[in-house]
C-alpha cells in the first residue's frame, strides 16, 4: 500500500509544483475534505478544494515539493513535506515545513488535513 500513498502524494506535489488546479484535485474523491491547516476552513467536495487551491498559480513560483518517508495505517497514511516557492508579488522566497495525513478510499484522498509552518 506504501507505493500507492507515495504515488498519490508525488501526484499532488507534482501538481503544486506546477500550479495545476485541476491535477491538485484529481487526487481526491468528489466528496473528500481538505483542512489547509488546523484552524482553516474545511473545504469538502472537488469545487471547494479547486476553490481553496485557486490562487497557488498567482500568488507562487518556483515551487518545490519534498516529502518525506511515509507512514501507513490501514487507509491512513501520514508523512513529513517540505514545500519551498518564491513570493510572485515580491520575490521573496518562502520555506513550508510540515506534515500530512490523509484517508484514501479506492485509490483517492477522501481526507487530507496539513499542518505547517513557514519562514517567511
Amino acid at each position: 500500500m506504501s507505493a500507492a500513498y507515495r504515488e498519490l502524494l508525488e501526484r499532488f506535489g507534482a501538481a503544486w509544483e506546477r500550479g495545476d488546479v485541476d491535477a491538485i484535485a484529481a487526487v481526491f474523491a468528489p466528496d473528500a475534505v481538505f483542512l489547509g491547516s488546523p484552524f482553516g476552513e474545511r473545504s469538502a467536495g472537488s469545487d471547494a478544494i479547486r476553490a481553496y487551491w485557486k490562487d497557488v498559480p498567482l500568488n507562487q513560483a518556483e515551487v518545490t515539493f519534498k516529502a518525506g518517508e511515509i507512514h501507513t495505517a490501514g487507509p491512513w497514511f501520514a508523512a513529513e513535506f517540505r514545500c519551498t516557492y518564491r513570493r510572485r508579488r515580491t520575490g521573496e522566497w518562502v520555506d513550508t515545513r510540515g506534515a500530512i495525513f490523509c484517508e484514501t478510499k479506492d485509490g483517492k484522498i477522501t481526507e487530507m488535513r496539513m499542518y505547517w509552518h513557514r519562514s517567511a
